[in-house]
This record gives structure tokens, sequence and C-alpha cells, in this order.
């Protein structure tokens, strides 16, 4: 299980993204498509803005463990919640493969 902090620091920055979305996406295009001067002054309000705000900062983890890697964009667990839980027979559709 990962530290409630950082499953709290993940929340908290994807509020941050929500939040300044579209005030980003104004200025980044004044910044490619602006005047020099306008593209100056955008890109120094651009620098304002919170870093955690960028959503390159954003990392999937699990919703049950919070475990970062091995995330299964499908589901949205970790590789090893999934097969917990498709030996388990909990995920529809999803049945262990032999052959």
């Amino acid at each position: 299980m990962a530290k409630e902090s950082m499953k709290a620091r993940e929340v908290k920055r994807a509020k941050l993204v929500a939040k300044y979305a579209a005030k980003r996406a104004a200025l980044k295009k004044i910044v490619n498509t602006g005047s020099p001067e306008e593209a100056y002054e955008a890109a120094r309000k651009l620098q304002s803005i919170p870093k955690n705000a960028n959503p390159i900062r954003l990392h999937n983890r699990c919703k049950l463990t919070g475990r970062p890697r091995g995330y299964m964009r499908q589901f949205g667990i970790s590789r090893i919640q999934f097969r917990e839980m498709a030996s388990a027979g909990l995920i529809p559709g999803v049945k262990k493969s032999s052959w």
C-alpha cells in the first residue's frame, strides 16, 4: 500500500490541473502564436502558475492500493490487484487463459 500522503498529493495535483487547465491553454496558445512581446508576457504569466498545475506531473495510481507502477489504464488498478481480482472472478468478462 502506498502512503496516504502520496495518494493525497496526487489528488491535490489533479485538482490543480483541473483548476488551471483553461488558463494554461490560453497562455500556451498566445506563447505559440502571438507576437514576440505578447508571447514574452504570456510566458511570464505561465511561469507564475504553480508547477503542479502542469498535467505532465500527474501519475496514474492504482485505485485500491495506490501503487504507482504496473498501472492498467483500462481497469484503473495495478497489475497485481488485477491478477488477484481476475483469479477470484471479480472482474466481469476476464478469465484466466489456458491452452
